[in-house]
């Protein structure tokens, strides 16, 4: 029998696709492994990663996360009650069969929309993944998870509190997210530019523009289009997002109260045959 391939080397060669972006062509002469086989290794080994690392890097956040997260922005962005920045991404795909414009985007080229709430530590909190690059981001709120659990309180939100020093009545915690999205009791959208400069608001809302950033400079294999079917491009983006939120919580300049995490060598991949 041919030689098995270790957990090690599938990890890295997943690895090294999601980093540099490189063709399957490309992979095949750096690792002397069949293109299918790469295809293989990569769409396995990131199913694995967002199986085993989702629950620890993204857990469905409580009250007390909640609450965590709003301290975060008003320590960092002073702005109070805000539990995170929403937007939405497009990913380069390549064209699916028989789709039409469904996925032409309003930028000229097709994509699938990576919707994301993120905290003031640049990691991602709820993700929504896979809706047409042509739908608008309201659109795809409205029908996500994320915005019926928001609408039916089925996220565990805290009770208003008072914002510091006022003594007003309690003021709900809010999503901050740009004009696209519709004004509601948690989510809160700029002033109109007419009425009053919205600079300060756009500098917290930059929160989630950092985090896609980050994640496209760390990941670049969203550089250029995802040359692979709609559903391996979600188990990529997935995976991408994932070891996003792993880098951030295992940095150095994180924050010191964050408990520790496993380690990747520790999630154990199964060896798959090839």
């Amino acid at each position: 029998m041919r030689r098995s391939i270790s957990p090690e080397e599938r990890l890295l060669v997943m690895l090294r696709f999601l980093k540099t972006g490189n063709s399957f062509a490309s992979l095949h002469y750096e690792f002397l492994l069949e293109i299918s086989t790469i295809s293989g290794i990569v769409c396995h080994t990131c199913q694995q990663i967002w199986q085993r690392l989702r629950d620890a890097v993204m857990p469905q956040p409580k009250a007390e996360d909640w609450l965590r997260i709003a301290d975060g922005f008003y320590q960092s962005a002073q702005f109070p009650n805000c539990i995170g920045a929403l937007d939405g991404k497009h990913i380069r795909v390549k064209k699916p069969p028989h789709s039409g414009s469904l996925y032409f985007n309003f930028k000229q080229y097709f994509s699938k929309v990576l919707l994301a709430l993120v905290d003031s530590n640049y990691r991602f909190i709820i993700v929504d993944i896979g809706a047409y690059g042509s739908t608008a981001d309201a659109r795809i709120f409205c029908s996500s998870r994320i915005g019926e659990r928001l609408r039916t309180n089925q996220l565990a939100l805290p009770e208003p509190r008072r914002l510091p020093g006022s003594s007003a009545s309690a003021a709900p915690f809010v999503i901050v997210a740009d004009e696209g999205f519709a004004l509601s009791p948690h989510v809160m959208q700029p002033f109109p530019r007419r009425d009053l400069d919205d600079r300060v608001f756009n500098y917290r809302l930059s929160r989630v523009e950092c985090a896609f950033g980050i994640l496209s400079h760390k990941w670049r294999v969203f550089m250029s289009s995802l040359q692979m079917s709609l559903q391996n491009a979600t188990l990529v983006i997935q995976a991408c997002v994932i070891l996003h939120n792993f880098t951030r919580i295992h940095d150095a300049h994180s924050e010191p109260e964050v408990a520790p995490f496993p380690t990747i060598t520790s999630i154990g991949f199964r060896a798959k045959s090839t």
